[in-house]
């Protein structure tokens, strides 16, 4: 009886030990599955961001930001928040620096920040997120705001003045217009070297730590550039502007003290934003701006990121260089900025537009107030330079909801369909501590995407009222690699339907609904249309 037992003890042994060697087997593919699956590397081709497998990418990622010094202007979210934003379908970060502790004084850089992007580009790494560096700035300087250490802001002691909303400043403040105004002709700071120079050879010195690391893919060279004093002419264009419209639409005339004083109260603002509502109406009044706009653009704005750009260049050939357009065509006033140039005077190709895209009402208690035809202005002007350039679309910033919970939902929404309707990268403005919980974040910004495609992405969109979501690519048929589609909660997808569409595969994100929808090429297959019902 006991050798008996023994025997039968024996064969079970032997099964539980085939079943655990079975189950690690099945997890040691389904890791090289994973392996194979996710990207690597991001680069440029043409029109689009790619992988190392050459599918077309969409960044869909978030802003990591402390502009707060006494936290050494680094955020503080620990291991855990990386690994949410895996759950939370993020795979970019927009991860701001700040010049102001990167070079405390001239020529001198602070090993000890640097470290600590370190560490948090490593926690970006492990969890397979991808890292664009913002050298990032609000009315120039650490004086006013954030940005420019103290030693680099000639503001020739003029006055500061600020208004209602912070922005303002940009607007009124002689001290913030003065320092930008040096900034663009380089004066030069206390060292005698000039401040363009000395943001250049930063960025050298930060892209040469960085041109071998493949999670931190690029570098948005400057923060919502402004123009400075022409601010000033600026106003007076929108104000004049402003008054041909309302003479045109009422026969009333305004003086510019009157209308001045508009803009000036909350409630005739507001009434006006309404008559800015209009499609018409607001190119009427915005596109007044383009000749300042490009006159700085074209002018100041190209030869700095061009002088930038080759300090990058010496270091690092690998990395994509992030433009962005000027401030004042974050409002949609079409953009005159261009592609850089290498050494040799080629085009580069490694180069992104990265954009912004706000209405009028950011930053404001009537930011659930905005405009959908603005905001779709706004974004049909992005688009149309993206063409242009023939440049990926990233638009690194958007959104701004703070606390709002449920009021923006249709704001957000709306935004988020132009974003996959012009099929842009984006990073939403930004995470908070608490910001998963809000609602129009887990409702509309938590939402499917075709995150890596096999072959030409042709269109996608969530329908957030059906629960729908719809894709359509030309695949590659030359290409093994598989695309993959994120989705939030797997536990959603109607499986039977998905069983009749054909041979997909799933993977799941650890600890959480979330996971990837693994769609494997179909040899031969040309255009593919794929539906997903996320209701249940």
């Amino acid at each position: 009886m006991k050798a008996k037992i023994n025997l039968w003890i024996v064969a079970m042994l032997v099964l539980v030990i085939g079943i655990i060697f079975t189950a690690c087997k099945d997890n040691r593919n389904s890791t090289a599955q994973n392996e194979k699956n996710l990207p690597k590397t991001i680069t440029v081709s043409g029109s689009r961001f790619v992988d190392q497998n050459k599918r077309q990418v969409i960044l869909n990622g978030i802003n990591i930001v402390s502009k707060n010094k006494e936290d050494g202007y680094i955020f503080q979210g620990g291991p855990e928040l990386y690994e949410n934003l895996v759950k939370w379908g993020v795979n970019c970060i927009r991860f701001i620096i700040i010049w102001d502790r990167l070079e405390p004084e001239p020529g001198v850089y602070n090993e000890e920040y640097l470290k600590e992007i370190d560490q948090r580009i490593a926690l970006a790494e492990k969890n397979g997120l991808f890292v664009v560096l913002d050298m990032h700035q609000d009315l120039f300087s650490v004086k006013y705001s954030d940005g420019a250490p103290e030693w680099a802001t000639l503001d020739e002691g003029k006055p500061h003045t600020t208004g209602a909303i912070w922005s303002d400043a940009y607007m009124m403040s002689e001290a913030v217009q003065t320092s930008f105004d040096n900034f663009w002709l380089n004066k030069p700071a206390p060292d005698g070297i000039g401040l363009q120079d000395h943001y250049a050879s930063l960025w050298q010195h930060i892209a040469k730590r960085y041109a071998d690391n493949s999670t931190v893919i690029g570098y948005d060279i400057m923060n919502e550039p402004f123009p400075g004093s022409t601010a000033m002419e600026s106003t007076r264009t929108l104000l004049a502007a402003y008054g041909e419209l309302h003479y045109s639409l009422t026969g009333e005339t305004l003086d510019e003290a009157q209308l001045t004083a508009l803009w000036a109260d909350e409630k005739n603002r507001m009434d006006a934003l309404k008559v800015l509502s209009d499609k018409e109406n607001y190119h009427f009044v915005f596109s007044r701006l383009f000749k300042l706009n490009k006159e700085f653009e074209t002018t100041y704005l190209q030869e700095m990121y061009q002088k930038v750009a080759l300090a990058i260049r010496e270091v690092d050939k690998n990395n994509i260089l992030f433009l962005e357009h000027s401030y004042f065509s974050n409002t949609g006033v079409a953009s005159s900025i261009e592609r850089v140039s290498l050494l040799d005077g080629s085009p580069d190709p490694l180069v992104a537009y990265a954009p912004h895209g706000y209405d009028l009402v950011t930053d404001t208690e009537a930011v659930a107030m905005a405009s959908k035809e603005r905001v779709s202005y706004i974004y049909e002007q992005i688009d149309k330079k993206g063409k242009q350039l023939n440049m990926p679309v990233w638009l690194g910033e958007w959104g701004a909801f703070y606390g709002n919970s449920t009021s923006v939902i249709p704001t957000a929404k709306n935004a988020v369909n132009l974003i996959e309707k012009h099929l842009f990268g984006n990073a939403y403005w930004s995470y908070d501590p608490g910001t998963e919980n809000l609602e129009y974040f887990k409702q509309i910004l938590v939402r499917v995407y075709p995150a890596y495609t096999n072959g030409e992405l042709i269109c996608y969109g969530n329908d957030f009222d059906s629960h729908e979501f719809t894709m359509k690519w030309k695949e590659d048929k030359n290409n093994n690699a598989a695309t993959m589609i994120f989705v939030p909660s797997l536990s959603k997808l109607d499986m039977e339907a998905l069983r009749e569409w054909g041979d997909v595969g799933i993977e799941k994100i650890s600890y959480s609904d979330a996971g990837w929808l693994i769609v494997p090429p179909i040899k031969g297959e040309g255009q593919r249309v794929l539906t997903l019902d996320v209701s249940r």
